[in-house]
């Protein structure tokens, strides 16, 4: 039986930025204390949340080396790795594990995307060339690139390939894959508002958009489950379904970064070509804020 990277709720963190778009690491620190005091399970660096797309080589492993350093094994810290280069996509893998990273969260390619065929072998590659675990990101909106439950059933063959970050939308799916691969495979939502649904069926947790501004919260609504208090977790989840979907009022991680932003941290905009809410849609985010009391 493989070993499980975490439980509970794993926060998809963002990267702040000072006013000329460089990495505002003073402040970074701060939201990687707000989110430890807050009971948060994992921190996952460097992903789509944290605009790994429009950081260079440099800066992208030193968010890594960072992020590792300010945890200080405090909690399990996982690094995005993935491209849609396979080369790539190890030596960036290889780099995240001197550095010290617990696990990898590795995209599908994206934009040239591969066959499932081409799936199996990019992952395998990237996994042999690594001794720490491995979680696929499968999330098709993003990269037009959809990972099968058969597709994942091979996959959970390598020792290093532990688990799968899902973000398809499709539940059916994901109890297929859960089905074919039992305990050789730890599934986590890549959705907040389907969190409960993948819970239930045997999900270990989330990788949460939702954590960066709700981390104690998506920390107990996970834990309720994990305890075997589902009816708990529904209701707790329901009652954040207005919040979760106002982080996808726009392009994410627009939405989340502006709300870090409204609650006092200097999180700065997000780097082109994603660029800031209208005030019309800024407006409705702090009205939303200030419902669930997170602003005044």
């Amino acid at each position: 039986m493989k070993k499980t990277v975490f439980t509970g709720s794993g926060v998809a963190i963002i990267t702040p930025m000072h006013t000329d778009g460089s990495v505002n690491y003073e402040v970074l620190k701060e939201l990687i204390e707000f989110q430890i005091q807050n009971g948060t399970d994992s921190i996952i660096t460097c992903g789509t949340t944290g605009e790994s797309a429009t950081l260079s080589h440099e800066e992208h492993c030193q968010v890594i080396q960072f992020t590792i350093d300010q945890v200080a094994g405090r909690v399990p810290v996982i690094a995005g790795a993935g491209s849609n280069e396979t080369a790539y996509a190890i030596k960036l893998s290889k780099e995240a594990e001197k550095i010290g990273a617990d696990a990898l969260l590795v995209v599908t390619p994206y934009y040239n995307k591969t066959s499932q065929a081409g799936l199996v072998k990019h992952y395998n590659m990237i996994a042999d060339s690594v001794n720490i675990p491995l979680i696929a990101y499968n999330v098709p909106s993003r990269t037009g690139c959809n990972i099968k439950p058969e597709t994942y059933a091979q996959l959970a063959k390598h020792e290093n390939i532990v688990g799968a970050k899902e973000a398809n939308g499709d539940i059916s799916s994901v109890a297929k894959t859960l089905s074919l691969c039992g305990d050789s495979l730890d599934i986590y939502s890549g959705n907040d508002d389907q969190t409960a649904a993948i819970m239930a069926l045997g999900g270990k947790g989330i990788i949460s958009v939702l954590a960066n501004i709700c981390p104690r919260e998506m920390h107990e609504m996970a834990q309720k489950i994990l305890d075997g208090d589902l009816a708990s977790g529904v209701k707790m989840q329901l009652s954040y379904l207005k919040l979760m979907d106002a982080m996808f009022m726009d392009v994410n991680p627009i939405p989340v970064k502006e709300a870090m932003n409204l609650m006092g941290y200097a999180c700065g905009e997000c780097r082109m070509p994603l660029v800031s809410m209208s005030e019309e849609m800024r407006g409705h985010l702090k009205t939303i804020l200030a419902e669930y009391q997170l602003i005044h």
